[in-house]
């Protein structure tokens, strides 16, 4: 009867606003009343928690009439009710949760992860857009953009995105609100086993209409499943018809999954779509301190051009860099205990994964960057970011000038040693720096430290 997040918060609005005019007493149902909300409706019983335990027993006693008769008068039904203080929610939940596992018919295995939240999600230019759209959805359910539809390459965060609308609705927006998160293989799976008939009673359709917020991953797998796809359709359109929040993600644009139905497609861009990119060397710096920190290490035992150098090396996706750390710290603790995590050390942690050839070269570059800045007093964020400042500057030309001429890698390369910059800026750098040395005598005094500190 009551099945949306929208619809009880209505009902009780609408009772409250019955039991005020029955009370005339402004004061009593400020006390009493205000703050008050319905926890859930089982069955034929209706569940309010109110603002203390004093105020729990005066609903089951003195005021219980006057308010099952506002409810009577609102829904038209004969429901009873039940009152919980504050005390007592927790409580009732968990055994609400307890009671709904054991009675769930399908997706008994969806969970939302509690490490997966918007706090610990590191957000940059690259996924910016994506982490403003989820956040306003977890704010606003099924009031803004509907479907919400993110898509990136593998390992970029969309299922973080995902579980951190799940756990923000749950820690902040209605209790009652249910909220499943599920892959599409999850749904093909459970598709099947109701065309078995393996699952009593309740219909796959039936059951989404107990759930507001539908948290969908990687579309792109409900593709040629002509039947499975057919299902689906029914599910969303009766979700986004009920005002029902949905997510989706893919690794794909709706427009280039060329294998799912058109129809779906079209309703996937009715929605909100946006893109995660890569990820840019400053960000994956970021990330990776981070996630040292969740992992309850000392960001200082790091030297900063191990953080830089992973940065760069495993910046593709998310994942891969979370991987080369998890692989240095499992080096640092099992095979090379020490307590100062060096450059040389993250080289040997992560051989394994990357050919020695290409990491002698890029570790060089890093090695270069590390040792320019630190003659400067500097650090390698500092040459490598944003800032424009004139001892920043000067020391960022003279590392291109260093990389170009030590290593000869080409432009494009250094500019992407610098955080993204485009070769024509890494060539003017280095036509600068070799102008101001033929008279300059203090700027060639420094470069030729520098070339000593390198060892070249």
């Amino acid at each position: 009867m009551f099945s949306s997040i929208s619809e009880i918060t209505h009902l009780w609005d609408r009772v409250l606003t019955k039991i005020e005019e029955k009370l005339n007493d402004r004061a009593t149902f400020s006390s009493f009343f205000d703050g008050s909300y319905i926890e859930e409706i089982r069955g034929n019983t209706i569940v309010v928690v109110v603002n203390t335990a004093l105020a729990a027993q005066l609903m089951r006693g003195k005021y219980y009439d006057i308010i099952q008769e506002s409810v009577s008068e609102v829904t038209e039904s004969n429901f009873q009710l039940e009152f919980l203080g504050p005390d007592d929610v927790d409580k009732n939940r968990a055994e609400h949760q307890v009671k709904s596992k054991r009675e769930a018919k399908y997706f008994q295995n969806s969970y939302i992860d509690p490490k997966l939240t918007f706090d610990n999600f590191v957000v940059g230019s690259f996924n910016r857009e994506a982490s403003q759209a989820a956040l306003l959805i977890a704010k606003n359910p099924g009031k803004m953009f509907n479907p919400l539809f993110i898509h990136s390459n593998s390992g970029l965060g969309k299922t973080h995105l995902m579980h951190a609308i799940g756990n923000y609705v749950n820690k902040n927006g209605n209790p009652n609100a249910k909220v499943l998160y599920i892959t599409a293989e999850d749904f093909v799976e459970e598709y099947v086993k109701y065309v078995r008939a393996e699952v009593d009673g309740e219909s796959l359709k039936d059951y989404f209409k107990g759930v507001d917020i539908l948290l969908l991953d990687d579309v792109q797998f409900l593709a040629d499943r002509v039947k499975t796809e057919e299902m689906f359709f029914v599910i969303y359109n009766n979700m986004i018809s009920a005002g029902k929040q949905i997510v989706i993600t893919s690794d794909k644009h709706p427009n280039e999954l060329k294998k799912l139905e058109e129809r779906l497609v079209t309703r996937f861009n009715q929605g909100l779509v946006v893109k995660i990119n890569e990820p840019d060397q400053n960000t994956c710096v970021e990330i990776l301190k981070k996630k040292i920190q969740n992992n309850g290490l000392d960001i200082n035992s790091f030297d900063e051009e191990v953080i830089d150098f992973i940065a760069s090396k495993f910046s593709r996706d998310v994942r891969e860099l979370e991987g080369a750390l998890n692989r240095l710290i499992f080096y640092v603790i099992s095979i090379h205990q020490t307590d100062r995590i060096t450059l040389d050390i993250a080289v040997e942690a992560v051989s394994s994964l990357v050919g020695g050839k290409q990491i002698a070269t890029e570790v060089n570059e890093q090695k270069i960057i590390s040792i320019v800045a630190d003659y400067y007093n500097l650090t390698p964020s500092h040459l490598t970011g944003k800032i424009r400042t004139g001892q920043i500057a000067l020391a960022r030309h003279i590392a291109m000038y260093l990389i170009r001429e030590i290593l000869d890698v080409p432009l494009k390369k250094i500019g992407a040693a610098f955080g993204g910059k485009d070769h024509t800026t890494v060539m003017s750098a280095i036509q600068k720096v070799e102008k101001e040395l033929k008279t300059d005598e203090k700027l060639k005094e420094a470069v030729d430290e520098l070339r000593k500190r390198i060892g070249k």
